[in-house]
C-alpha cells in the first residue's frame, strides 16, 4: 500500500515533541522490569516527575506487572496503586505493625496472607484523565476513556467512558457491533507507515473506511 512517507515521531525518543520536555514517551523512560509499555503511549509530566514516580507500592517480589498498550494518552497526576499497598485484612487489625521493627517485625505477613489482585493492564488507545487513581489489578479495555479525577476500582470495558469516585460507566462510545469490529481490526497493530497514511480515517468515525484499510493490507 502506498505510504505518504510521514512516519510521525520517533518511538524511541524520550521527548517526542521538539522543545517540549513535558510529554514523555513512557517506554523510553522506565527502568523497572515490571512495567511494560507499548510504542507511542505518553505521559504528560507537568511537574517534571517521571512516569515511574506515579506507580506506587510496586515491589518486584510481589510479582505484579503494570502493562500498558500502544497509543495511550495519560494525563498529569494519574497514579497507579499496585499490590504492595495492600494490608492484611483477615485479622482484627489492618495496621502494618511489622514495618516499624523494634520487635514488631516478627509479625511480618507472608505474601499469601496479603490481598493480591494480579497485574494492572491498560489496553491500547486508552485516554486517562488528570489526577485519576487506578487501584491494583484493574483491567482497562482498548479505546476506553477515563474522566479526570476518577478512582478506578473495577475493570473498564473496551470503548466505554467512565468517571467518578468510585468510577461508574457513563456511556459506550460506539454500538456493540462497531466495538467488536474495532477490537478485531486493532488499528494500533498496523504498520506505522499504514497508520501514518490513514490518520484521517483513524481519528474519524467511519468504520467502513477503517475496514477498507484493514482489508487492503
Amino acid at each position: 500500500m502506498e505510504s505518504n512517507n510521514q512516519r510521525g515521531p520517533n518511538p524511541k525518543e524520550k521527548y517526542p515533541i521538539k522543545g517540549n520536555e513535558v510529554v514523555q514517551f513512557i517506554k523510553n523512560t522506565i527502568t523497572r522490569p515490571n512495567i511494560i509499555v507499548g510504542d507511542y503511549s505518553y505521559y504528560d509530566a507537568r511537574n517534571g516527575e517521571s512516569f515511574e514516580d506515579q506507580v506506587l507500592y510496586h515491589y518486584e517480589f510481589f510479582g505484579d506487572k503494570l502493562i500498558i498498550g500502544k497509543f495511550c494518552a495519560i494525563a498529569p497526576g494519574v497514579t497507579f496503586i499496585m499490590n504492595g499497598a495492600n494490608h492484611r485484612m483477615d485479622g482484627f487489625s489492618t495496621y502494618p505493625f511489622n514495618i516499624f521493627g523494634n520487635g514488631w517485625e516478627k509479625y511480618t505477613p507472608t505474601i499469601d496472607q496479603l490481598p493480591f489482585k494480579g497485574d494492572t493492564i491498560i489496553g491500547n488507545d486508552v485516554w486517562i484523565g488528570m489526577d485519576t487513581f487506578i487501584m491494583p489489578g484493574i483491567k482497562i479495555g482498548d479505546g476506553a476513556i477515563i474522566a479526570a479525577k476518577s478512582v478506578i476500582t473495577q475493570d473498564v470495558e473496551p470503548y466505554t467512558i467512565v468517571g467518578g469516585n468510585p468510577a461508574k460507566k457513563l456511556k459506550s462510545r460506539f454500538s456493540e457491533k462497531i466495538v467488536n469490529e474495532l477490537l478485531e481490526i486493532k488499528w494500533w497493530d498496523l504498520d506505522i507507515d499504514i497508520i501514518s497514511a490513514h490518520i484521517d480515517v483513524i481519528v474519524n468515525g467511519d468504520i467502513e473506511n477503517l475496514r477498507n484499510i484493514k482489508n487492503t493490507i
